[in-house]
């Protein structure tokens, strides 16, 4: 059975929880663990039209961007519209999670949609606020089995270097054991010592992967008790972080990207600030309020910064760097995230045997309107 514990763990294997900044509340925010789930909906956030198609469509859970537990709740009322959305949830057995800062600095996701957006291809991380870490994994297998551990490894997320996958090594050997009473051997037999022919098999796994992984080689594996070994490295991992930062394939002037961010987010305006035939090659961006990465994006020789909510005096403090601004609002810099964040759990699940429906949202809105 699929449960909403299951559609939650493949989520926080993309952006697990403790990447969330301090002050943010992410993860199960309504609903039971252990709840069957058919349908899921992915919506950027938990509006009155999103709830409706979310009862409309009978989905399970929600998974949303913005957190609608985020300040403390002194009530639960149905005169009160935001209480109201959630004790309708409640009542129609429906849970709710919430990836958000965690998810801005995931692959693929917000930072990276809007960076595609403004037609960067090689781009990076603007602030960096971690870095992956590895752990060596080896484990010694009867031989014969190996390919089969080898490929459930690499299934849950081992031996990924760079473009390439399955990356192990192995080395023969003897393995000795001598099966107690109570045992049942896949070979040998009790009271008596085993030699038996093994590969020593060894690859690298993310730190975030290693739980997933070693649950993958045990059921891969046919002995009753698997002999593994894991070792912390200090091989540099991959970068995570606030925003991103890269260079355009050729230069544009600051309408023409405004223009170019107009087309791909689907927005008929957006605010610059700075000259409008000013030459941009260095682009930075930040989903949603990103005036934080002001500094971070000037002091990286951004020529511009594109984000939203940048208030007055932002803007100004911009301008006095020398960084052109494109405030594409909140809804724009996030909203494209939607889509990816449907397809990796579609994918993910359908990896695994689970025969979940995931549906994107189509009653999100930009709650301004422009007249």
């Amino acid at each position: 059975m699929t449960t909403v514990g299951t559609v939650a763990a493949y989520i926080e294997e993309l952006a697990p929880p403790h990447w969330a900044e301090s002050w943010d509340n992410v993860g199960l925010q309504v609903g039971d663990p252990a709840a069957a789930v058919q349908r899921v909906l992915v919506a950027l956030e938990l509006t009155d039209p999103v709830l409706e198609e979310a009862e409309r469509l009978g989905c399970d859970l929600v998974v949303v961007h913005h957190p609608p537990i985020f300040r403390p709740l002194r009530a639960l009322r149905f005169d009160n519209r935001p209480a109201r959305r959630l004790l309708r949830l409640i009542r129609g057995g429906m849970a709710l999670y919430a990836a958000h800062t965690n998810l801005d600095q995931a692959p693929g996701m917000t930072n990276d949609t809007l960076a595609a957006a403004a037609g960067l291809t090689d781009f990076e991380v603007l602030k960096q606020a971690g870095e992956e870490r590895y752990v060596k994994l080896v484990v010694f297998v009867p031989r014969g089995h190996e390919d089969a551990v080898r490929d459930a490894l690499a299934n849950a997320g081992a031996g990924h270097i760079g473009n390439y996958s399955h990356c192990t090594f192995q080395a023969p050997g003897i393995g000795t054991f001598l099966p107690l009473q109570g045992s049942n051997p896949f070979l040998g037999q009790q009271g008596k010592l085993e030699r038996a022919e093994e590969f020593r098999l060894e690859t690298i796994v993310p730190e975030s992967a290693v739980e997933r992984a070693v649950q993958a080689m045990i059921a891969a594996h046919p002995y009753e008790e698997v002999a593994y070994d894991l070792y912390p490295l200090s091989n540099p991992g991959k970068t995570r972080g606030h925003g991103r930062i890269g260079r355009l394939a050729r230069p544009l002037t600051l309408t023409q990207l405004a223009e170019r961010l107009k087309a791909g987010l689907h927005t008929p305006v957006v605010r610059i600030a700075g000259d409008p035939d000013r030459l941009i090659t260095t682009v930075a961006v930040g989903a949603g309020s990103g005036a934080d990465l002001i500094r971070p994006a000037a002091s990286r020789g951004a020529d511009v910064l594109v984000t939203g909510d940048v208030r007055y005096h932002e803007a100004q403090d911009a301008l006095d760097l020398g960084l052109a601004l494109v405030d594409v609002g909140h809804y724009n810099s996030e909203a494209g995230a939607v889509a990816p964040l449907a397809a990796y759990l579609r994918e993910r699940l359908a990896a695994d045997g689970h025969a979940v429906e995931v549906v994107e949202s189509q009653a999100g809105r930009d709650p301004f309107q422009f007249v």
